[in-house]
């Protein structure tokens, strides 16, 4: 197995801490200091639902060590859940460049600019991806293209759990940036269940974070 392929087989999660954390490493002291209690107060406030006040945060990361921003995905996602569509939709397009192959980026590319325009934009601008081996990731593309429906992909996740809380996510996510809140609401509400808080890691925070910012939708 070759280096990218073992990159490739990496979560979003784990490729990301470690990127980051070379860049720290190769920073100045006080400024990787700086980044990191900036970086850890961000994701502390997302995790809370302080969605603007994680944005912020994210951003202060960038103004203190502006080499980081291709990696912080998480900074995108924040943005999606502040409103700040064309923000984050620059973001995932920055984080392409970093990990081109990741079908999750290119989800949260749609939903972005699903937010700011509609739909079939999104799906007109969808990102290419590379071979994104993690089941059901190939099905959730198709779905995001438009040429396989959310039942397929929820089938295609099989038995696996961690398979499972990805394909129940991007379902929910998937209706959403369609206007199908009621369906949206049911699939995160499962993907945000304490079972695969686990096999979710970040992603299963985000989950959570969703139902908080959509609260009496």
């Amino acid at each position: 197995m070759t280096a990218t392929t073992r990159r490739r087989r990496l979560s979003l999660c784990v490729v990301t801490a470690l990127v980051v954390a070379a860049a720290l490493a190769a920073a100045t002291p006080l400024a990787a200091r700086q980044a990191r209690d900036i970086l850890d107060r961000a994701i502390a406030d997302f995790e809370a639902g302080r969605v603007v006040e994680s944005v912020q945060g994210f951003d202060a990361v960038v103004d203190v060590a502006p080499t980081l921003a291709p990696q912080l995905w998480q900074r995108g996602i924040a943005q999606y859940y502040a409103g700040r569509y064309t923000d984050c939709r620059a973001q995932f397009e920055l984080h392409r460049t970093v990990n081109p192959a990741d079908v999750e980026n290119a989800a949260w590319h749609f939903l972005c600019v699903a937010g700011a325009e509609s739909a079939p934009a999104a799906r007109a601008a969808l990102l290419p991806v590379g071979p994104d081996p993690r089941v059901p990731m190939r099905q959730v593309y198709q779905m995001f293209l438009g040429t396989l429906t959310p039942e397929k992909v929820l089938a295609a996740a099989g038995e696996q759990a961690s398979a499972q809380f990805y394909a129940q996510l991007y379902v929910g996510l998937y209706f959403e940036a369609l206007g199908q809140d009621a369906q949206a609401l049911a699939h995160i509400t499962a993907a945000a269940d304490g079972r695969f808080a686990r096999v979710g890691g970040y992603m299963h925070t985000v989950a959570r974070v969703h139902l908080l910012t959509r609260d009496g939708r």
